[in-house]
């Protein structure tokens, strides 16, 4: 038996022409946007080139139509088969990125896509930013999430004395955007250089009444993220744009086999990384290509900590960063808290704050080694003790996601050994912790 398709339009306008039956529409009115921070009025000084608009209609379309398909309807309830028509302004150009862009989506989402394009006919004239002069433009663009590796990456860069800005693409996060702009305060306080943030939207609803249910994984929310601050880099004329990751959850290898693909995110991971830039040199204009970076490749979650405490924050500002896989406040029953403290991103942070700090002061909704949880909550600690018990070698490397033909296969089994270093730190650390209660 053939699994049926999910087959998606993204419409270049609300009011623009129907889809072919059995496609069901999509446009930029699903995101939850204001007004003034829609796709076409963003806060640039001067105008992307026509494929980074393209790159940008792909990536929201892509991230509509992921959160649009239930993966409970797929044959396994996870993996899904999505055809995704996109109109572009040069179709022939992105024909050719099929084979890398398929790369890029079937490592972070784990699905089967199609994507289709079709010629942009415009049916409204757009609303474009003022041009500014060369001078005023960024010199740099990254991601800030309001986690504690973008933190890191952004109080460096800001601390350095320069005269060309920083520009900071951010994605609000509901129910914690006054966390996101305390921890951006915290870098503008640090700042010797003009510093600039461009906020967006990565929420996506359903129409009223329709009885669609979303998708709770978000697994392509990672190319949303690149493709916005790439296009915001086409516009202001910056050849690099750097995605911080610390290197362990960069290359986020599983617990267990039962964490392969992309049940564990892969945004990051050096072969997605290696695909986007094959996309992007495909579709870009000769000498406009941009480079996607991960400046913390190299580095683990202690090595970030002590970058952006070395860089002039204190250690309440880390630990007021937003890191955990699935905060509590997103679910109205749960604490006022935005960690809880059990996932693998927690537990990550929690090592890499006690590496550089000696201790983790965060307020989190429970310890994973609380004897008092029941078993059903301690999974990921459990795995993680009997991961950091096994050896790790190349193999292990390799055998979930590949590496692209330039990785240094040393500089990564080094880090993320001395990432596996910093957990088992923090297991001994939680064994005294709960020795001490206990007595």
């Amino acid at each position: 038996m053939t699994e049926a398709r999910t087959r998606l339009f993204w419409l270049s306008h609300p009011n623009a022409e129907a889809p072919p039956p059995h496609w069901r529409p999509l446009h930029d009115a699903v995101y939850w946007e204001r007004p003034s921070r829609g796709p076409d009025r963003r806060q640039l000084f001067a105008p992307a080139p026509d494929w980074a608009d393209d790159l940008q209609r792909v990536a929201r379309a892509v991230f509509a139509a992921d959160r649009y398909t239930r993966r409970v309807e797929g044959f396994d309830r996870w993996t899904r088969r999505i055809t995704l028509s996109v109109p572009v302004a040069h179709p022939e150009r992105w024909v050719r990125a099929v084979p890398a862009l398929m790369a890029v989506l079937g490592t972070v989402t784990g699905d089967l896509w199609e994507v289709v394009f079709r010629p942009l006919h415009e049916t409204s004239v757009r609303q474009r930013p003022l041009t500014f002069a060369a001078e005023e433009y960024a010199h740099e663009v990254a991601l800030f999430s309001g986690g504690l590796d973008s933190l890191g990456w952004a109080a460096q860069r800001a601390a350095l004395p320069a005269s060309g800005a920083l520009l900071l693409v951010s994605f609000e996060e509901r129910n914690f955007e006054a966390l996101q702009d305390q921890v951006y305060e915290a870098v503008r306080g640090l700042r010797r250089r003009p510093v600039r943030r461009l906020a967006q939207s990565q929420t996506v609803r359903k129409p009223r009444g329709s009885g669609i249910k979303l998708e709770r994984t978000t697994r392509s929310r990672g190319l949303l993220y690149a493709a916005t601050a790439v296009h915001a880099a086409a516009a202001e004329r910056i050849p690099v744009v750097h995605l911080p990751e610390n290197g362990q959850l960069a290359l986020n290898p599983p617990l267990s086999a039962a964490r392969a693909g992309a049940c564990s995110t892969r945004s990051v991971h050096p072969w997605t990384l290696h695909h986007l830039n094959r996309v992007i040199s495909e579709v870009a204009e000769p000498g406009s290509a941009i480079r996607v970076e991960n400046p913390f490749a190299t580095l683990t979650k202690g090595d970030v900590c002590a970058v952006a405490r070395d860089a002039g924050l204190p250690q309440r500002v880390l630990e007021s960063t937003l890191s955990c896989g699935t905060p509590p406040d997103r679910h109205p029953a749960g604490p006022a808290l935005a960690h809880c403290g059990l996932c693998f991103p927690c537990l990550v942070r929690r090592s890499g704050l006690l590496s550089a700090f000696g201790d983790d002061r965060t307020p989190y909704a429970a310890d994973p080694w609380d004897p008092a949880l029941p078993a059903s909550r301690t999974g990921n600690w459990q795995a993680l003790r009997r991961w950091l018990d096994t050896e790790w070698s190349l193999l292990d490397l390799v055998a979930d996601a590949p590496l692209p033909p330039d990785a240094r296969t040393d500089v990564l089994l080094e880090v993320v050994e001395r990432g596996r270093e910093e957990l088992r730190a923090l297991v001994a650390w939680a064994g005294g912790r709960a020795a001490r209660k206990a007595s």
